[in-house]
Formats: structure tokens, sequence, C-alpha cells
């Protein structure tokens, strides 16, 4: 029988969503909303305001000019950006707890490597692939925090080469994909994001393959062990990516991640 249900009520850590994300995506909602709105947010919030101004002074925008005003830094990267960064702090705590302190990591990874090729290909906006693959996985959350030392059973067998979601379903009876779905409707995030948390294993069954195909590419390519043999050729063609160039993409995606992270830690 599932237990995905039972896992999730389990935690009551993580009913609800850090409120710093819920204000500002309420704000995003908004027709009217205004930098200004977000701003603030961020403005009475320190550690915010530091790792932004560390992000925004960074090699991962480059601007040519040394910034130390808050209100500059926000006009440069604009409101999703804004909001993107805040999410990615703010989840943080929750994604770092002592079960699994790769997953934020592995999480920023794949949704700096979204926006790369989002970028890159223009097949979808590159602020919305950011978010995109930061959430993915984030139904592995309550698998940690249910249990520690058996979510470390489920890493070893990966490492020794099983497929996560059956080793998952092996010591859990669900997988993170039955999780992170169920998080997703409880904390009623939008329907992209909801997408690629519970398809970006199975694109093809999506309603909107397209992201979901990213997120799983770039899942793939992030990987520590990344072997290029999985990854299907046609695939990676159905995103416009040429396949003999995965190893170049991976390495440029790897390197400007790892400042990402540098200044968000």
């Amino acid at each position: 029988m599932d237990k995905t249900i039972e896992l999730v009520n389990s935690i009551k850590d993580i009913h609800a969503m850090p409120s710093v994300i819920v204000k500002a995506l309420n704000i995003m909602k908004k027709p009217t909303a205004s930098m200004k709105e977000l701003g603030d947010i961020v403005m009475y919030d320190q550690s915010l305001t530091i790792k932004i101004l560390a992000l925004v002074n960074s090699a991962y925008y480059g601007f040519s000019q040394q910034i130390s005003s808050i209100s500059i830094a926000l006009s440069l990267l604009g409101m999703v950006k804004v909001k993107n960064i805040i999410v990615a702090v703010a989840m943080k705590p929750m994604m770092s707890n002592q079960g699994d302190k790769e997953l934020w990591k592995h999480s920023m990874r794949v949704a700096s490597g979204c926006e790369y090729l989002a970028n890159l290909t223009k097949i979808m906006d590159a602020d919305e692939a950011f978010i995109a693959g930061f959430v993915h996985d984030v139904g592995k959350i309550v698998l940690h925090m249910s249990n520690e030392k058996m979510y470390a059973k489920v890493i070893s067998a990966v490492d020794e080469g099983a497929d996560v979601l059956n080793a998952e379903v092996k010591y859990f009876d669900s997988n993170h994909v039955k999780t992170g779905s169920l998080l997703a409707k409880r904390w009623q995030l939008p329907i992209l994001l909801a997408n690629i948390i519970s398809y970006h294993h199975t694109p093809s069954l999506s309603s909107i393959p397209v992201p979901c195909n990213l997120v799983c590419l770039v899942d793939k390519l992030v990987q520590t062990q990344f072997n290029p043999a999985s990854i299907d050729k046609d695939f990676v063609k159905t995103l416009g990516i040429d396949f003999e160039d995965l190893e170049e993409l991976r390495n440029s995606i790897m390197q400007k991640s790892e400042v990402l992270i540098s200044e968000l830690s």
C-alpha cells in the first residue's frame, strides 16, 4: 500500500512553506506587483540582503561595476530573479537537514543548468526554468526527514547503480515524485512547478513536456557519476541540443552553478 500521504503527514515541520516564500509568491501573483513590495521583503532580512549583494557582484551575472546599493541590485536583477533567489535561500535550511546536505546543492545545480540551457535554446523563459529546476526534487525532503538512516540506504543503492525511484519505493513504499506532488498540491504551487515535480523522471507523461524534458536532462547532466550513454540522442534533439555537446555543456553548467552555490551558501 502506498504510504505517500502518511509520510507527508508525519513531517510536522514541512506542512507550511517558509513564510518569506509565501510572501514573495503572493506579491508575484498580483497584477500590480511592484519591485518595492518585493524589495521590502529583502531589505528587512539581513541575510537575504547580503546574499543578493554578493550574488549581483559575482561572476554569475558579470555586471561591469561594483554594486553596493540593494535597491540598485534589485532593479538590475528584476522581480523574477529576486523571487527565485528568495525561494532558493529560504528553502536552504529545509533542504540542508542532517540527512542530506547535498540536496540543496544539487537543486541549485539543476536550477542553474536549466537557466543556462533555456537561455541557450530559447525553449522556455530562463527565469521560469531556474525555479523549475530548483524545486524538482522537493519531495526528497519528506523522505529524508521521515527517516534519515533509511534514506542513506537509498543513496547507497543509487551509488551502486539502482534507479532512485525503485530504491525509494523499496525502503519507503513511496518515492520523491509522489511526496513532491502531494507537497505541490498542499503548497498550491503553480501548474508549471507541480508538473516539473511530478514528471521530471517521465516527461512524456506531462501535459507540458518541454520544461519537464529540460529538467530531466539537466538532472542527469549534473550527476556526480554522469554517463552520456544513459541519455537518449533523440531525446536531446527535442531540446535543440547536439548530443556531441553534452560534455562541454555539463562543464559549463557545473562551473556556473558553483559560483551560485558559493555566493548563496
